[in-house]
């Protein structure tokens, strides 16, 4: 997709009116169980950069995995978007700026509550997330930019999974295993003559096959992005400032 196709208001994509932070913004006063539903969507999808950013600025394993959790619990309870307006946009900064003040204001207080007493709000996995954590830790950049960059890896992430399911879903699963390294031009991927002979395609075949899936990966990303924005105006903006994190 090119990404002027992006740049119109959100009227004209018709996705974009039932993403999920468009949900709990329109949501949160006519309609607050699906406000609630569509809020822990998103948290459920976007808890490890939060853990994340937990570690870095100090907390253990064990207070990481509470304190996202509490922060969660906290959110869902308290109706925290009573104070969000529509203009203030993207559920990323919302979503930090959320957890500075229960980090400031409230984690003392919640460290009375006995571990383990706390509702589960997101599925975590304290080996894999540790893991994730050590690699992310070498590159000791500040708390807020290590936020971002796990919440792009996220996008990104979840973008590749839905490219591949559409693929696996529509019996190209083989092309798709083959041309994946493609999307980023991976120096450790094959050439387009070699993918061609494995699969008996011409080298053409290829080449359109490539830019099919890099479009298709593109329109994904944006939408995967739509989700935590207000309007299409942001997407392109949002991309720009999380994929600027990793030149940070």
């Amino acid at each position: 997709m090119d990404s002027s196709d992006t740049s119109t208001a959100g009227e004209a994509n018709p996705w974009f009116v039932t993403t999920h932070w468009s949900v709990v913004l329109s949501a949160k006063e006519l309609d607050p169980e699906r406000s609630s539903q569509a809020l822990e969507t998103l948290c459920r999808t976007y808890w490890y950069p939060l853990y994340a950013y937990a570690r870095r600025v100090g907390q253990s394993p064990a207070d990481a995995e509470d304190l996202t959790q509490g922060f969660f619990a906290r959110l869902l309870e308290k109706d925290y978007l009573k104070a969000v307006a529509r203009e203030k946009g993207r559920f990323r900064s919302f979503l930090l700026t959320a957890l500075k003040r229960f980090l400031a204001n409230e984690w003392d207080r919640q460290q009375a509550v006995k571990r383990g007493g706390r509702a589960v709000i997101v599925p975590i996995d304290a080996e894999v997330a540790e893991t994730r954590f050590a690699s992310d830790a070498a590159h000791q950049v500040p708390p807020d930019v290590l936020f971002d960059r796990q919440w792009a890896t996220t996008l990104l992430e979840r973008t590749m999974s839905a490219l591949r399911e559409e693929y696996v879903a529509s019996g190209r699963a083989r092309l798709f295993e083959h041309l994946q390294n493609c999307l980023a031009r991976d120096e450790s991927a094959l050439s387009y003559a070699e993918i061609a002979a494995q699969l008996k395609l011409t080298e053409a075949a290829i080449k359109m096959a490539v830019q099919r899936l890099r479009n298709r990966y593109r329109e994904l990303l944006r939408r995967e992005i739509a989700e935590t924005v207000s309007t299409a105006a942001e997407v392109e903006e949002e991309l720009r400032h999380l994929f600027a994190a990793f030149g940070g």
